[in-house]
């Protein structure tokens, strides 16, 4: 019951990941408040009953739960959003940033709309429900009410490697690892820890992905590729016992990684303006020094 008493939002919890993240919260004794608009795998069409679905099952387990069919990705939706939860429950301590689609496509195949639906889902539905729940949080802080905050983002390894035919996934899910360090610098001074996972799981979205492992383990074996097996770290880091900021985890299965992004590596300063022509030699010698780059998913 490691998140007893607090209230969670699950963004895009209607299904895969999310689903799994908003019943492991239940377990774990948090009240939930289930975002879902129940759009297809390429963003299209769209149901309530996903997201009531999750809720009826967080209550016959016997926790609590209220559907919140909005869209992230508009500010009055994610404004909405955070609204349902201090409406129907008084506060909010948790948000879980998880909701998005594919339109996956070669870079020189992929459309305009492609690019801005992808975007739109993955990185502005990040920001928006971000923002709205800082905006509370400060709130609570200048009216002298201590905040717990935790915010989980979900990037991708796709985001933090790259990934062939995904240009457009890979940009939003990257994006959204640059937005969680900003997030956990400027929120802070508010009891605000944001953190990202980078997970890999079997859902609708990776299927064709992990074809290989869709069979079932044998009698007792361990799957390492259900969403239920990302959820312990995701409540982890969205109850009050987390006590790191901007950091990124990959996840898999039983496997736990820590992600070392971007930092300064070998470098040299020549104290004047370089010609182009030496710059050839001296970017080869600091390569030749720097750790190579892990390869990219796909190539």
């Amino acid at each position: 019951m490691i998140c007893k008493g607090r209230v969670v939002i699950v963004t895009g919890a209607g299904r895969g990941l999310g689903r799994a993240h908003a019943l492991e919260f239940a377990r774990q004794g948090a009240t939930v408040v289930v975002n879902d608009i129940g759009v297809g795998l390429d963003g299209s069409g769209g149901s309530s009953d996903p997201a009531a679905e999750v809720v009826a099952e967080i209550r016959a387990m016997g926790g609590e739960a209220v559907a919140a069919p909005y869209d992230v990705a508009t500010s009055d939706g994610a404004e909405a959003l955070v609204r349902s939860a201090l409406d129907a429950f008084g506060r909010l301590d948790t948000l879980v940033c998880n909701a998005g689609f594919l339109r996956d496509r070669m870079l020189v195949n992929l459309s305009e709309e492609e690019w801005d639906a992808v975007t739109r889902v993955h990185l502005k539905g990040h920001f928006l429900p971000l923002k709205h729940a800082g905006l509370h949080w400060r709130a609570e802080v200048k009216a002298g009410r201590p905040a717990t905050g935790r915010v989980v983002m979900t990037s991708s390894g796709a985001g933090l490697l790259g990934s062939v035919g995904q240009g457009n996934y890979a940009a939003a899910k990257a994006g959204i690892v640059g937005l969680a360090l900003v997030a956990a610098a400027e929120l802070g001074r508010y009891g605000v820890r944001v953190n990202a996972i980078a997970p890999a799981a079997r859902t609708r979205m990776t299927e064709q992905v992990f074809a290989a492992t869709m069979a079932a383990p044998e009698a007792g074996g361990f799957d390492a590729m259900v969403p239920e097996n990302v959820s312990p770290l995701v409540v982890w880091l969205g109850s009050a016992d987390c006590d790191m900021t901007g950091r990124v985890f990959e996840v898999e299965g039983g496997r736990v990684c820590v992600m070392e992004g971007f930092r300064h590596g070998p470098a040299t300063d020549k104290g004047a303006r370089w010609d182009p022509a030496e710059l050839g030699p001296v970017v080869r010698e600091l390569l030749a020094d720097a750790a190579p780059p892990e390869p990219v998913y796909g190539a």
